[in-house]
């Protein structure tokens, strides 16, 4: 049995209050106990530090890491991906050594969890054990759905055969704007747990205007790229109804984005037990707007973090995407933001029994970060200082 303590200035276990001069104790890669003063064995002082849960980043697409960079920052969501369409086609988008990097570089910057969004499946062992990866499906106007889900379900069971046997998995939609109602039905429908659904919705105005109305740019790109059918029924619905409708909305489900959701269809997604993963930096560059993050706070509704990809951001640093959201959301207690960063978003993937909280049994996987000089005489300064903007040079992974 390997056993170990570790201390520190303040220890944030996250399921209980912040604990100034505090420890936690480890077994076998597990957390055993935390307390606070003196511990009760010698231990591994790691100094005027703040020691938290590894976080989570419950929405990316590491499969566009080689985009990083290359995609500028659009005035509309259909503008950038019309941009972002074109640099993929050029085959960068999924170099191994990029998706390579740009993982090492969000686990070196606290990540221990991630929310893979996948269409192809060729790097999604790069969050096998360590997360969720969604294998995205999409076609508006395909031939056979149902053909179509049984195969994504068939890609998802021998990749796993292939090699990576502890990959957790799950065949979701793209968004209302690219999946035809019979597929995004057929999905729903042949969705089993753990993991949960997830799908991008209502990430701009542009797609509210085309599920009301069958008009608008989004029409325009599928006529474009050729996926346009007059067969397609204008719902004449938001884009919660919409996914209500197609069996999509289910306990669970992962919504990202979110930007442009009334009042009333915040306290539906709260009411079906969805999970809202906002990811504001992304939200900007793309040009889709900005997300009512003190609403979704206000109606009680799950709130999860992440970045999205790196080609619609310029980092995968969670402590980045908090900065964002404390800038956006200045009424939110910043108790609340860590909680969405860590155990929000390991509950919303299916990993809360392991991940997102300094408790007996967890995983020991856990992020130090330095204070400055004269931040800790009160555990709401140390909150406020890990979600204002923490400097790369001052976080270091904690695994003991």
């Amino acid at each position: 049995m390997m056993s170990s303590i570790v201390r520190a200035a303040w220890v944030l276990p996250i399921a209980g209050a912040p604990v100034r001069d505090g420890w936690v104790s480890v077994e076998n890669g597990r957390v055993q106990a935390v307390g606070h003063g003196r511990p009760p064995a010698p231990a591994q002082d790691l100094g005027h530090v703040a020691l938290l849960p590894g976080l989570v980043n419950a929405h990316t697409h590491l499969e566009l890491s080689g985009l990083g960079g290359r995609v500028a920052p659009a005035q509309s969501v259909v503008a950038w991906i019309r941009a972002m369409l074109a640099e993929r086609a050029k085959g960068a988008a999924g170099a191994p050594a990029a998706v390579a990097r740009a993982a090492q570089a969000a686990r070196d910057t606290g990540t221990v969890l991630f929310g893979d969004v996948s269409n192809r499946l060729d790097v999604a062992h790069s969050v096998r054990g360590d997360g969720v990866v969604f294998h995205e499906i999409l076609g508006f106007n395909p031939v056979d759905p149902a053909g179509m889900v049984r195969a994504a379900h068939a890609r998802l069971r021998a990749y796993g055969q292939a090699g990576a046997p502890d990959l957790a998995g799950a065949v979701v939609a793209h968004a209302p704007y690219s999946t035809a109602p019979a597929l995004i039905a057929a999905i729903a429908s042949r969705h089993e747990g753990p993991a949960p659904l997830s799908t991008h919705l209502a990430e701009s105005a542009e797609e509210v205007e085309f599920l009301h109305t069958g008009r608008g740019p989004f029409r325009d790109l599928l006529m474009e790229v050729g996926t346009w059918t007059p067969a397609w029924t204008t719902p004449r619905c938001g884009p919660v109804e919409y996914l209500r409708r197609m069996g999509h909305l289910q306990e669970g489900t992962l919504l990202a984005h979110c930007v442009h959701l009334t009042p009333s269809e915040i306290e539906q997604v709260r009411d079906a037990g969805a999970v809202i993963v906002t990811c504001p930096r992304s939200n900007a560059w793309v040009g889709g707007g900005v997300p009512q993050v003190s609403r979704f706070y206000g109606a009680g509704v799950p709130v999860a973090i992440g970045t999205d990809s790196l080609a619609s951001t310029d980092t995968l640093n969670m402590f980045d995407e908090l900065a964002a959201l404390r800038r956006l959301a200045p009424e939110v207690d910043a108790a609340l933001l860590l909680e969405s960063a860590t155990r929000m978003g390991a509950e919303a993937l299916g990993w809360g029994r392991h991940y997102g909280t300094l408790s007996p049994g967890r995983l020991a996987r856990m992020v130090a970060v330095d204070l400055p000089v004269g931040t800790g005489t009160r555990s709401e300064d140390v909150e406020e200082y890990l979600v204002s903007g923490v400097p790369v040079a001052g976080i270091r992974p904690c695994h003991p």
